[in-house]
């Protein structure tokens, strides 16, 4: 309790010396005059403000980033990248406001290059600092529980490990005495036998799967150790994604090797640390930058062929001329990806077709997917995050079904988001060939880099061209 109170000082004690600072410099002249020299802003007016017309406009922009900032100022696990986006994206609602204010006239408005320059500033400032501030938390001592979903698993767990184990979470009930059917015994040379306590007796009990994210926040959690009896089962996979999304270490037994990518090698031990990043979260946020820009480029480049396109294949073919289909994201989460519609309707088939040999393809269909155009619908999915530019190629569910029948390791693809394109697909291998695109793909996983997109994205385009041609 204390430390959750001393959080929440020193996040909105920050925020307050933060939006002082970035209103103290923002309002010195000469950084104004050398902001104006960039073109994008150089038509706002220069305004020094005295000390004393500020006082009411920093009171202002004080209290409207202080409310919006609030879910902030408690405590919770979250990663690094999710503090950042979150940070940035409460910090864009308040200078939404703050606009607002302004473009009604009220006296407590800020001057707009004032406002600009602070809105810089704090997006800047504000996301570094409850990054170094839930660093200065997470250095306290580990904080691990198991997550199972039988009782027994957990006790094998527990044997297994030599670190403090805080409680576990499993659909199971408790044992109620030492007596429970978890209870062991032990002989005497003399044949007499002593009970053992069952040692989940002495461990608290945190609750079921469906309180799983409270339980990460309400006891702070840093490290949670997988104990499931089939690490294939969407239980188990919903578990690491809850742990990805809260910034929580994960933890499995090597059994589960097959299925996860691990943060260390099989002779590390029994339990292993799932990679549940591959990147890092600077690499992220330059893949996020790029994948964005790349999307709203293609949109907008691309925005003249696209009522065109749909007037083709609404002529060529009965039917719709948007296809969508619910397709794999990480850690088994689902997404619903749109195409112009290349097949005749109600056609689709789970068993992966070349397209040389699908008769069910419309003439249209065949020159879109030539030339790739129907794929230009989900850089709308790229640019709302439910894909990437480059990344192991979304599988239809059903298909993937099975797939995961014939290539074991299949499921370590859903450690990174699918994208666009990938390694696979510029070396002309889909899903007609598991085992050799599961190769690539986590090859990409093991390589992926920005520059590694970028060669890929590049190949791609050339490939794209070279076929047109």
């Amino acid at each position: 309790m204390a430390s959750s109170r001393w959080y929440r000082f020193a996040s909105a004690g920050g925020t307050v010396v933060a939006v002082l600072f970035a209103l103290h410099v923002s309002n010195q002249r000469v950084v104004q005059e050398l902001v104006t020299l960039i073109p994008v802003v150089g038509q706002l007016p220069v305004v020094e403000m005295a000390p004393k017309s500020l006082l009411l406009p920093a009171t202002a922009v004080l209290t409207v980033v202080t409310v919006v900032l609030m879910p902030l100022f408690k405590p919770q696990p979250r990663r690094t990248m999710d503090v950042i986006l979150l940070t940035q994206r409460r910090l864009l609602i308040g200078v939404f406001a703050l606009t607002t204010i302004g473009f009604f006239d009220y006296t407590f408005r800020l001057p707009r290059l004032i406002l600009v320059l602070t809105a810089v500033l704090l997006l800047a400032v504000l996301p570094a600092w409850f990054v170094v501030l839930r660093r200065w938390v997470r250095t306290t001592k580990d904080r691990t529980i198991i997550i199972s979903d039988t009782n027994e698993n957990v006790r094998m767990i527990l044997r297994l490990v030599d670190v403090p184990v805080i409680g576990y979470v499993s659909p199971s009930e408790p044992p109620v005495s030492s007596n429970d059917e978890g209870a062991a015994t032990a002989a005497y040379p003399d044949g007499g036998q002593a009970i053992v306590a069952d040692p989940l007796t002495d461990l608290e009990h945190l609750g079921g799967l469906s309180r799983l994210e409270n339980v990460f926040i309400e006891h702070d959690v840093d490290t949670a150790i997988l104990a499931f009896t089939q690490s294939r089962s969407q239980e188990f996979f919903g578990v690491l994604d809850t742990c990805y999304r809260h910034g929580v270490t994960a933890k499995v037994h090597r059994d589960h090797a097959s299925d996860v990518l691990t943060g260390g090698t099989l002779s590390a031990g029994e339990l292993l640390k799932v990679d549940l990043s591959p990147l890092d979260w600077q690499d992220q946020a330059v893949k996020r930058v790029f994948d964005v820009s790349f999307a709203a480029t293609g949109l907008l480049v691309l925005s003249p062929f696209i009522l065109l396109i749909a007037l083709c294949v609404k002529l060529d073919s009965p039917g719709p001329v948007f296809y969508g289909q619910r397709r794999t994201a990480e850690f088994g989460d689902t997404f619903r990806v749109y195409k112009f519609r290349t097949m005749l309707p109600n056609s689709e088939s789970t068993t992966p077709v070349d397209d040389e040999e699908n008769d069910r393809i419309t003439r249209v269909g065949r020159i879109l997917r030539k030339t790739h155009l129907d794929e230009i619908p989900q850089l709308w999915s790229i640019l709302t995050g439910k894909m990437s530019v480059v990344g192991p190629r979304a599988v239809w569910t059903d298909e993937e079904e099975e797939i995961e029948q014939e290539t074991e390791e299949w499921r370590k693809r859903w450690f990174v988001k699918p994208g666009l394109t990938g390694l696979a697909q510029i070396h002309d291998v889909s899903s007609t060939q598991p085992t050799a695109k599961l190769r690539y793909d986590l090859e990409y996983i093991k390589r992926q880099s920005f520059w590694f997109d970028l060669k890929i994205v590049f190949r791609q385009i050339w490939k794209i061209v070279r076929e047109f041609m």
